[in-house]
């Protein structure tokens, strides 16, 4: 295992470094902003959902409830163990949890529930597929579904069912708006954190269930909601640790260019070590296998904003955290959570940078 810690791959460390150094130098920001786009694309009939498909009973696409502006509100927190219909409570023990919001049009009765996870399953969003012909397909796209109820027993008796905000019928319609515009530049599910060291500079942040919700408590502040902020929450992150990450391009540039052919091969020999894609509840436990697999390596090759960088990983390699962070306006020190307007502020980084997305 030492020895290959010291040399993975026939394309070294160092040698990516040396080519890819100039490149990474131009990316001065960190954590690198989320990239934001202007349309949705269709998703490869390759991808499939596997046992349970993408939202089977939500509201169409592009659609959300509308309640009357004077209507009283309240917000509710969601969370349970992923894949508690097939583990119960065995990931919650490790902390693994799915985070979700709760609607309740108080006048009405109407409930709804409101989350943003994988179209395709989390392994398929962690890792690509590699085809017979050498080429990597990924099944990344995240989005939002809304439905009809919330299963009060299903939270509540596994996880957390907590009100935490109130808000009026008007405020819920604006924060719905906002639903949509995130749902339809935000596409790509990212399941890692990436930092220097535990606590430490973040070069890229997670794109999830998880903080999905935190962005949308952001907004909700934003508009006026009321928090109750004697409620305490903790949101699940799956971290890796390593030296300033190296932009190395996209799949045109590294698979279609002849130059990088041995970085190509690499990258290929590298992902064939994370082909446990299964449709059944094998599906987080080789998650954890690949978190295991991670800790013996000397790098990664992470995708994140369509394009590939190298992670020159360094100890402790990879952690599960399950942290505390505060509801909008209690104070409580500083969070990790990004402003409400980060859309906003990618969308611009991205176009002064790249152009039209």
């Amino acid at each position: 295992m030492a020895d290959e810690r010291i040399s993975f791959g026939l394309f070294s460390s160092s040698s990516i470094l040396f080519l890819c150094c100039i490149i990474s130098s131009t990316f001065a920001a960190w954590p690198l902003p989320y990239r934001r786009y202007d349309h949705r694309p269709i998703s490869s009939p390759f991808c499939q959902a596997g046992v349970i498909p993408f939202c089977p009973s939500g509201e169409p696409d592009n659609s959300m409830p509308l309640f009357n502006p004077t209507d009283p509100v309240e917000i509710y927190a969601l969370k349970k163990p992923v894949w508690q219909f097939k583990f119960g409570d065995l990931l919650g023990k490790f902390h693994i949890i799915h985070d979700a919001l709760g609607i309740k049009n108080v006048k009405t009765g109407h409930n709804y529930t409101m989350e943003w996870y994988e179209l395709f399953q989390l392994f398929n969003c962690t890792f690509p597929h590699l085809l017979k012909n050498d080429t990597l397909q990924w099944c990344n796209q995240g989005a939002t579904c809304i439905y009809d109820g919330i299963e009060d027993k299903l939270w509540h008796q596994n996880g957390t069912l907590a009100k935490v905000a109130t808000m009026t019928g008007d405020q819920f319609n604006t924060f719905a708006d906002w639903v949509l515009k995130d749902n339809r530049t935000g596409l790509f599910y990212e399941t890692w954190t990436v930092e220097s060291e535990p606590g430490g500079q973040m070069w890229f942040d997670a794109f999830d269930c998880a903080s999905w919700v935190l962005r949308a408590f952001d907004q909700l502040g934003v508009i006026g909601a009321k928090f109750d902020h004697s409620v305490s929450l903790n949101y699940t992150r799956i971290h890796l640790y390593s030296s300033q990450p190296i932009y190395l391009g996209n799949e045109t540039e590294i698979f279609g260019n002849k130059s990088n052919a041995a970085l190509a091969k690499d990258m290929i020999n590298f992902y064939k070590d994370f082909q446990s894609h299964v449709s059944d509840e094998k599906l987080v436990l080789n998650l954890l296998d690949a978190l295991l697999y991670i800790m013996n390596r000397d790098k990664f090759y992470l995708y994140y904003n369509s394009a590939y960088w190298l992670l020159p990983m360094k100890k402790p390699f990879a952690s599960l955290s399950y942290d505390q962070v505060p509801l909008p306006g209690g104070g409580g020190g500083e969070v990790y959570h990004k402003p409400h307007s980060v859309w906003q502020q990618e969308d611009e980084y991205w176009k002064a940078k790249f152009g039209k997305l």
